[in-house]
């Protein structure tokens, strides 16, 4: 009898915890990325603002899983997937087979049926998305230096940070902080502490998932660092020199050269090819809409969880795309898959929530820990311990507590490189 063949499809927080959790088991696991690491992408916004380097908040797969012997790991991008023969199809042209198949595929920037805004507004979901994100904001001040035109220098001296969720408020403070404290001295013509920084959010509040009282704390920090905060405000055109927002019939125009996209998501391509094939129902932002057991309906064999999965059976609302969500759908998958093998059944995925947290920047933070909500210091020290115990490997952990302490009492962020051929923002 050959062994069952798992493969799992995406090296993030839910393939990766699945494959984890594969480890003792008695499965032949192939886990397939098109990337060869491992990405931490909470901590995406601190290589775009110059915090951390890309190679500290990322690892190679083949050296986390290096200890299973029952896993290879493939690098290619996964072009199709055929139910009936039971074959991932690779754009290579390789085709590999399972016996229970887990698609953790992700998902990326959604601009709400704009995908020409992201050439001025560039998201924030891979290493090459935060090192361009970087050079944006660092070569602003450059050109801010060598301008003369007053109009044209507050233009460059002007951020705009689209979405006031987790991403947008973290990138908006750490801007504040450049600003406020990074870069005060290393210019002459201009002083980077007149740099305008706008955080645009839909919803009548930043932070629309945690607590009202966690917004408001959220929001101080953020006054504190100069944010200015447009609540209840969508954009509604946008290209290089600046940001159109409407608000309560009215609008509002920045002229601004930097503009940050962190709203919205739309799940991966996977997500259609796994319709097409199978007839997989898909919600509004093409998440794959998942049964209590996180399969899809008719193949029970193949499971979908993370940010590609839709599910709502736990108390009709859809589960947050967060790391601890995919984290535990991981687990969950592996754990379903051992039952099965041994002839048992197991009762549905049911998300344990940790709580929420979002740095705003040098020692302040909102965290929601069940009923308790706490602010300030103490939470962003609890931020640090939280993100610390979660980085994949030892050699990670030990360079940011390095970098962090550094940044903590210098003010300064080592990792400040315009890199790539772009020679204007």
């Amino acid at each position: 009898m050959s062994t069952h063949k798992v493969v799992i499809i995406g090296g993030g927080f839910g393939g990766l915890y699945a494959a984890k959790a594969f480890r003792n088991l008695p499965v032949d696991l192939t886990v397939i990325d098109r990337r060869n690491y491992h990405l931490f992408q909470p901590l995406l916004y601190q290589v775009a603002t110059g915090a951390l380097s890309p190679g500290e908040i990322a690892s190679p797969i083949r050296h986390i899983l290096h200890r299973q012997k029952n896993t290879r790991v493939l690098l290619g991008e996964v072009a199709d997937i055929d139910p009936a023969a039971k074959e991932v199809v690779l754009r290579e042209g390789a085709r590999v087979l399972y016996d229970t198949l887990i698609v953790a595929a992700g998902a990326t920037h959604d601009y709400f049926g704009h995908p020409e805004w992201e050439r001025n507004a560039p998201g924030l979901k891979t290493i090459e998305d935060a090192t361009e994100m970087r050079g944006k904001i660092l070569l602003a001040f450059e050109r801010a230096e060598m301008e003369h035109d007053p109009d044209k220098r507050r233009a460059w001296l002007t951020f705009v940070v689209v979405g006031g969720g987790a991403t947008g408020v973290e990138l908006a403070g750490a801007l504040g902080e450049i600003a406020n404290d990074t870069l005060k001295h290393d210019f002459r013509s201009i002083n980077p502490r007149e740099a305008r920084i706008f955080l645009v959010e839909g919803e009548d509040r930043v932070l629309p998932s945690f607590p009202p009282d966690l917004s408001r704390h959220a929001e101080k920090s953020l006054v504190r660092l100069n944010v200015q905060v447009r609540v209840k405000a969508r954009v509604t055109s946008l290209d290089g020199n600046g940001v159109v927002v409407g608000k309560e019939g009215q609008s509002e125009t920045f002229p601004a050269k930097t503009l940050l996209w962190a709203a919205g998501v739309h799940a991966s391509p996977l997500g259609q090819v796994l319709h097409d094939r199978t007839g997989a129902p898909l919600d509004k932002a093409a998440r794959v809409i998942v049964n209590p057991d996180l399969s899809i309906p008719d193949h029970p064999e193949i499971l979908v969880i993370g940010d590609l999965a839709s599910y709502s059976h736990q108390d009709g609302k859809p589960l947050p795309g967060v790391a601890q969500v995919a984290m535990q759908m991981g687990e969950y998958a592996a754990r379903l898959t051992s039952a099965r093998l041994e002839g048992r059944t197991i009762g549905p995925f049911h998300y344990f929530d940790k709580g929420n947290l979002a740095a705003i920047g040098r020692a302040a933070a909102v965290a929601q820990l069940g009923k308790v909500h706490l602010w300030g210091w103490v939470a962003w020290v609890i931020w640090l311990f939280i993100h610390i115990v979660y980085l994949i490997g030892f050699d990670n952990r030990l360079v940011v507590i390095m970098e962090w302490a550094y940044n903590y009492f210098t003010y300064n962020r080592g990792a400040r490189l315009i890199t790539g051929r772009e020679t204007d923002a």
